[in-house]
């Protein structure tokens, strides 16, 4: 994602390198070639063109200090001014009430109905809300078994019903929720392929039945500027509360992302960053415009790892780590864990500097396939005691894991240097390593 519109914004920052002050004649040069990237990205022209004007207007504007050379201030500038077009600050979710009621919207393929299922899980697990999703889509029995198939994933329960009337059915299912304590309504509704009269009617008539607090428009972000222009369609006739991207972690140009602000004047509130479940992030204008300008994203990092993090296995595993018992097991359930924080290039590219060192590198998902099989293949005594491995137990778990005898003994020599660092981090003895580091 916005791979491309960094590298060439790099390059434009580039003209303003060597450059003693900010001139009107290097700026112009330097807006251009912004305004071209910003195009190329799929960006609205007018939007494009008005965000570089803002730029010029602030950078000329600028008095520029001797300890700033003007290429950094005029990133400082484009950056503000990114965050400004996404909307400044991260949208409010508002989800009070007995119940509170989501209504998603969207047009067929968004993934609509996927992100019901990201969005409830979300509340369930960040703001301890005790979701029902509701099956609305009337047309497509598809939709309605995926629904039920994502709610028994992540253990939310789906209302249905074999009636023909959404609206009924979504009033309905309020009622339910009211019954059984449910304190969130997330209600699926139908997509058409196209944005077609009866479509807006429907959706129109729903959202009148049910008044939902928050109306999300669901919208592919692979589709550029017609995602732009269907929200603003969408927009026109429902008045939704925010937007949704989803494909965020695809290879999009990014020009959703950047126009739909100025153009729906709605704000973006989450985005899709990947197929797991777990993979809907609340959208954060300044680190999107961070991460844009290859500045990384280490805040959200920090909070995917917080949403895995459990301090109770923190506090085994601490104890075991003093005694050196950490053992594969432990090991295999933190690369569980790793992996449920989402796509590892994307982790990576978070991490200031990280993502333009692995642009042209490729970091398949299944990195750790290897080392869990090979893991895998080991008894639970084998698990807990690595030492007891000898070669005729290597081999076996060579060819139980697929792999060969060196790939085996390449896992347990970094296990083995994992361990010992581990040790000599939880024991202090870190500080005493240092000077004979330095000798």
């Amino acid at each position: 994602m916005f791979e491309n519109l960094s590298e060439r914004l790099e390059r434009s920052f580039k003209i303003l390198k060597g450059e003693g002050r900010i001139s009107e004649i290097n700026v112009a040069e330097t807006m251009k070639d912004i305004r071209r990237a910003l195009i190329d990205a799929d960006v609205n022209y007018k939007v494009a063109k008005s965000f570089t004007d803002d730029v010029k207007q602030k950078a000329l504007g600028q008095n520029v200090l001797t300890s700033v050379k003007p290429g950094q201030l005029m990133v400082k500038i484009v950056h503000d001014e990114l965050a400004q077009l996404m909307g400044g600050t991260a949208a409010e979710f508002k989800v009070e009430g007995h119940p509170a009621v989501v209504l998603m919207s969207g047009l067929q393929g968004s993934g609509k109905t996927t992100m019901s299922g990201k969005l409830a899980l979300m509340m369930k697990t960040r703001r301890n809300k005790r979701p029902l999703l509701v099956a609305c889509d009337v047309y497509r029995p598809a939709a309605i078994e995926q629904l039920k198939t994502l709610g028994a994933q992540i253990d939310v329960p789906v209302y249905s019903e074999d009636s023909k009337d959404p609206v009924q059915i979504a009033l309905n299912a309020i009622q339910e929720a009211r019954a059984k304590a449910y304190d969130l309504v997330i209600v699926d509704t139908a997509g058409r392929l196209a944005i077609d009269e009866q479509m807006m009617q429907e959706i129109s008539a729903i959202k009148q039945a049910i008044q939902p607090q928050e109306t999300l428009f669901v919208v592919d972000s692979m589709t550029g500027q017609d995602a732009v222009n269907t929200a603003k369609e969408f927009n026109d006739r429902l008045d939704f509360d925010g937007v949704v991207l989803t494909k965020l972690d695809g290879d999009t140009r990014g020009g959703a992302a950047l126009s739909i602000r100025t153009v729906v004047t709605k704000p973006i509130k989450f985005i899709g960053t990947g197929e797991k479940l777990e993979a809907l992030d609340v959208f954060h204008p300044e680190r999107m415009a961070d991460r844009i300008l290859g500045m990384g994203d280490v805040v959200s990092l920090v909070e995917r790892a917080q949403q895995q993090y459990d301090e109770e296995e923190a506090r085994r595993l601490s104890k075991k780590i003093a005694k050196n018992q950490f053992d594969f097991d432990d090991f295999l359930a933190q690369i569980q864990q790793i992996k449920k924080m989402g796509n590892i290039k994307e982790l990576a590219s978070m991490i200031p500097g990280v993502g333009k060192a692995l642009k042209d590198v490729d970091i398949d998902d299944n990195a750790f396939k290897g080392v869990e099989a090979i893991i895998r293949s080991m008894t639970p005594q084998e698990r807990h005691h690595p030492e007891v491995l000898n070669s005729s137990r290597k081999q076996r778990i060579a060819r139980g894991s697929g792999t060969n005898i060196q790939e085996v003994n390449r896992l347990l020599k970094q296990f083995d240097q994992m361990r010992k660092m581990m040790k000599m981090v939880q024991g202090g003895k870190m500080a005493n390593l240092m000077p004979r580091m330095k000798r």
